[in-house]
């Protein structure tokens, strides 16, 4: 039996533009959580669902299965935020990075313990209990071994443990 997403990825496949928009609607506040965990910066995250956004409308007649349409965006995502970061690295000061997002300060704490925990954990760690990815679909979307999202699970819950014992 096919999902309301699947129908709207299906529809949109074929070129449904408001099946695409009800789409990229029902997965906005995943797409920021994922841009925010490696790019820890508002703005860029801004961008890189844009471009995401933006390749998935030109690409949606290349999404093979409707019902893998959460991972073959977040998957655009990803990329995407690893490039805009590499592109960015050189002229990017670390203050910039660290520095919380102003309007969101509900999640203050949080933001700066992922920030804490070093990138590859972060992305891990979004994926698994943000996102409610799989340890075998994360390492597929980050193109790693299973065993390496495992450790790096293990190691971000120690991260994030010691983090919270030393801040309290």
């Amino acid at each position: 039996m096919q999902t309301d997403q699947e129908a709207l990825a299906g529809r949109a496949k074929v070129g449904d533009p408001e099946a695409f928009v009800e789409l990229m609607r029902l997965h906005a506040k995943k797409m920021y959580r994922v841009a925010v965990a490696i790019l820890m910066n508002d703005e860029d995250a801004a961008d890189a669902i844009q471009d995401t956004i933006l390749t998935c409308w030109e690409k949606i007649g290349e999404l093979r299965e409707v019902r893998y349409f959460r991972t073959w965006m977040t998957r655009i995502l990803i990329r995407k935020c690893y490039d805009l970061r590499s592109a960015r690295r050189p002229w990017t000061q670390w203050e910039e990075i660290a520095e919380p997002a102003v309007e969101d300060h509900s999640n203050l704490e949080l933001k700066e313990a992922l920030l804490a925990l070093g990138e590859k954990y972060r992305a891990v760690m979004v994926l698994y209990y943000s996102e409610g990815y799989r340890t075998d679909e994360i390492a597929a979307l980050l193109q790693i071994p299973k065993s390496t999202v495992q450790t790096r699970l293990q190691r971000g819950r120690e991260k994030l443990a010691e983090y919270y014992r030393d801040a309290g």
